[in-house]
């Protein structure tokens, strides 16, 4: 029988199989739980049985899988969470504060898919506005073939919709584990550089390496 625990996510219980954990999987449970208590440990098991399970599924279902699973969490803007205008929170440090904002979703959606197999090829983050709310905003744009239209996962509009739908996004630029574009008009948009012009991405990835966790602010587990 599979245990059931309340992980502190808004109005969801998962349950969890008996997975098989690797040692790098309960090294970081034990550091987030360290860090921000026994329900922030159990989500990143919930996280671990979920890409367990997608691991089956084909690429669409993947999407599906990774995207209803983050969609759960609260969104928090960085100043009230973190205490800075803008902070890219690893994987680790969303499911361990349990918020974040739009950057946070996009970011644990990618890794997760990254891990799951998904080629960086077929995947952007991209940063843009979202014109009905008047602000910035930042989604994952995934594409089946290089001249496909992408499909888009969001945390406004939680349902998965080709671009074309989303006539309320404007893209500005967009960027993935290697290359930076920048968008202008239809299209994909023309190649930048190397992601690695942008600090904030910079920044994250090496806290993610290094395992480094930040403590919020604010405590969603209250």
């Amino acid at each position: 029988m599979r245990s059931r625990w309340l992980l502190g996510i808004p109005f969801a219980i998962f349950s969890i199989a008996s997975i098989a954990l690797t040692q790098q999987e309960n090294i970081w449970i034990k550091a987030v739980q360290d860090e921000y208590g026994e329900r922030a440990g159990k989500r990143v098991l919930a996280w671990r049985d979920m890409l367990t399970k997608a691991d089956l599924n084909n690429e669409r279902e993947q999407l599906n899988n990774v995207n209803q699973f983050f969609n759960q969490l609260y969104f928090v803007d960085d100043i009230k969470l973190w205490g800075k205008k803008d902070y890219w929170a690893t994987p680790l440090e969303f499911l361990g504060a349990n918020a974040g904002d739009c950057e946070d979703f996009t970011i644990a959606k990618y890794f997760s898919l990254i891990e799951l197999g998904v080629s960086d090829k077929k995947l952007r983050l991209i940063y843009l506005k979202a014109i009905e709310l008047n602000q910035f905003h930042m989604v994952l744009a995934y594409y089946p073939t290089p001249a496909s239209v992408p499909i888009i996962l969001d945390n406004i509009d939680k349902e998965i919709k080709p671009a074309t739908e989303r006539t309320d996004l404007l893209p500005i630029y967009s960027f993935n584990g290697q290359h930076l574009w920048l968008m202008k008009g239809k299209g994909n948009g023309q190649q930048a550089g190397k992601s690695s012009r942008l600090s904030l991405w910079n920044d994250l990835r090496k806290r993610n390496d290094g395992l480094r966790l930040n403590h919020p602010i604010l405590n969603y587990d209250e």
